[in-house]
C-alpha cells in the first residue's frame, strides 16, 4: 500500500514538468505562426512526420540503435567512472594526481573525440560509443571522487566510536553522502550521452537518430528533423524520470519529507 501511495504521489508531482512542456509547445506554436512551416513547422506537423517514420519502420529502428549506443555507453562510463572516482577519493594524493587529468578530459570538445574516433575506428557505431564513453566518464569520475573526498570524517569517527558494523557504516554513513554527488553527475552524464550519441551518429554513421537527421537535412525536411528531436527528448525524459528518478528516490529515502511531521508537527518546527 505504501508503495502504491508513493508511486501515485510521484506521478502527481509530474504536473509541474507537464505544465512547462505545454508552455514550451505553446511558444513553439507561436513561433510557427510567426515564421511559417518552412522555417519552423508546428508541433502537430513535427508529430505527424514522426508518426509517418514509425509507420514505415524507420523511426523505431533509429530509436533502438541510438538508445543502445547511448545507454550502453552511459552505463559503462557510469560504472567505470564511479568505481575509479571512489577509489581515487579514498586517497587525497591520488585525487590530487588525477585532478589535472580530469580537467583536461573535460576540456576536450566532444567533436575532437569524434574526429579521433573516426580515424581510429572508422565509420560505424563504435565511433559514437567511444566518443560517449570518453566524454561522459570524467563527469562521473569527478562526482564520485568529490563525494568520497568530502565525507564527514567527524561523523565517521563517531560511528567508529560506537563500533558501528562495516556494512552499516557503508550503507548509513558513506553511501548516502557519495550518492548525493553521484546522482547529479549521472543525470548530467545521461543528458550528454544522448546528445553526443546523436552528434556522433550524424557524422560517423548512416543509421540511428543522427543518421536519420542527416537524411532529413539533405531533403530539407524541417518537420522530420523536429520530429526526430521530439523522439530524442521523449526517450531522454523517459529514462531520466521513469528509471533514474525512481532509483534515486529508492536509494535516497532520507530526501523524502517525513510524513510523521505532517499536521502533528509542533508550531514553529
Amino acid at each position: 500500500m505504501t508503495f502504491i501511495k508513493d508511486t501515485l504521489a510521484y506521478v502527481w508531482s509530474g504536473w509541474g514538468p507537464a505544465a512547462s512542456l505545454l508552455l514550451f509547445a505553446a511558444l513553439w506554436e507561436m513561433g510557427h505562426q510567426a515564421y511559417g512551416s518552412f522555417i519552423l513547422p508546428s508541433p502537430i506537423e513535427a508529430g505527424q512526420a514522426l508518426i509517418s517514420m514509425f509507420e514505415d519502420g524507420s523511426g523505431q529502428d533509429a530509436a533502438v540503435l541510438t538508445a543502445q549506443r547511448a545507454i550502453g555507453s552511459f552505463l559503462a562510463a557510469g560504472f567505470l567512472g564511479s568505481i575509479l572516482g571512489i577509489s581515487a577519493g579514498l586517497s587525497r594524493t591520488a585525487a590530487r594526481a588525477m585532478r589535472p587529468v580530469v580537467t583536461v578530459l573535460l576540456g576536450v570538445p566532444p567533436i575532437s573525440w569524434i574526429v579521433l574516433a573516426l580515424l581510429w575506428f572508422g565509420l560505424g557505431g563504435a565511433s559514437a560509443m567511444f566518443t560517449v564513453l570518453v566524454t561522459v566518464l570524467p563527469i562521473t569520475f569527478a562526482g564520485a571522487m568529490q563525494g568520497t573526498l568530502t565525507i564527514d570524517r567527524g561523523l565517521e569517527d563517531m560511528a567508529r566510536t560506537y563500533r558501528t558494523p562495516f556494512w552499516m557504516m557503508l550503507a548509513d554513513v558513506h553511501l548516502p553522502h557519495v550518492l548525493s554527488y553521484l546522482f547529479p553527475a549521472w543525470i548530467t552524464a545521461l543528458g550528454m550521452a544522448w546528445k553526443i550519441t546523436v552528434m556522433a551518429e550524424l557524422l560517423s554513421t548512416d543509421d540511428g537518430i543522427g543518421g536519420a537527421m542527416a537524411l532529413t537535412r539533405t531533403n530539407l525536411d524541417m518537420a522530420g528533423t523536429l520530429g526526430l528531436i521530439l523522439l530524442l527528448l521523449a526517450m531522454l525524459l523517459f529514462v531520466e524520470y521513469a528509471v533514474l528518478e525512481p532509483v534515486k528516490r529508492w536509494m535516497e529515502p532520507w530526501r523524502t519529507p517525513s510524513k510523521s511531521l505532517g499536521g502533528n508537527a509542533p508550531k514553529g518546527f
